[in-house]
């Protein structure tokens, strides 16, 4: 059974995702940023692949993005960094991000290199439905890799439906159609996670995009399984003289 799989048995609220730029603020904080997040109460870790030119990703987290490349991120280097993750971290670890650099890199060997060094799954947005059925779904599941789509309060019951039959692990409800990191009123919002729950959906659900403290990660989590926050957090790695400390209090600020 996956790790992503296990934690939802084992905890079906509250679930707290959170997402971390691989090497921001300095290419080399990604370890300990991990490590930090899981000692201060983070049940998966979302780790995003830096790319130039990403989708959904608003201004925080694609200024992350540019700086993590300005440091020499790569896929490459990534995986090198995370050769020893499991000897440190044991929550979930899910890597997000593109096709592109994904394609570059060659898509067995990613997925192959994934698996071997202990990562749990992948978010990469711009997979269409028809290319994971058709073709990379297989390589995927081959390696033991969770895969999770995005749905938005747009998505018709349908498809719905569908893409929460080919996720595993979780579906990602995004809370509006827009990129990450905005302001935004939680009420319609909830109506939409009451409609995805009288869907009776196969896999958990975690809610993303514009939750950025306590009480936006209880307002998500009371009509899911729980929340995924990612600006926020890089926001407050920002600058930060020690970003194990940084994690601590920001983490401290959402569960307390």
């Amino acid at each position: 059974m996956s790790r992503i799989k296990q934690l939802f048995q084992r905890k079906q609220h509250n679930v707290l995702n959170v997402y971390v730029t691989a090497g921001y603020p300095k290419l080399d904080d990604t370890l300990s940023i991990m490590q930090a997040l899981e000692a201060n109460g983070a049940d998966l870790i979302e780790l995003g692949m830096p790319y130039s030119d990403p989708l959904a990703d608003g201004p925080v987290i694609q200024q992350s993005s540019s700086i993590a490349i300005a440091n020499g991120m790569t896929i490459e280097t990534l995986f090198a960094q995370l050769k020893d993750l499991r000897n440190s971290v044991s929550v979930p670890v899910i890597l997000m991000g593109y096709m592109n650099p994904v394609l570059q890199y060659g898509f067995e060997k990613f997925c192959a290199d994934a698996a071997a060094v202990g990562v749990d799954g992948l978010i990469l947005p711009d997979l269409p439905e028809y290319e994971f059925e058709t073709e990379y779904g297989a390589i995927i599941k081959q390696y033991g890799l969770d895969f999770i789509f995005l749905v938005t309060p747009e998505t018709s019951e349908e498809r719905i439906k569908k893409l929460d039959s080919l996720s595993s692990g979780f579906l990602y409800a995004v809370s509006s159609s827009s990129t990450t990191g905005g302001d935004k009123a939680f009420s319609p919002v909830q109506e939409y996670l009451q409609r995805l729950q009288s869907y009776q959906l196969r896999n958990p659900v975690l809610v993303g995009f514009g939750v950025k403290d306590k009480a936006s990660f209880e307002a998500a989590a009371a009509y899911s399984n729980g929340a995924i926050i990612g600006s926020a957090f890089i926001k407050s790695l920002d600058g930060a003289a020690d970003v194990t400390a940084a994690t601590k209090a920001f983490l401290s600020s959402v569960l307390h």
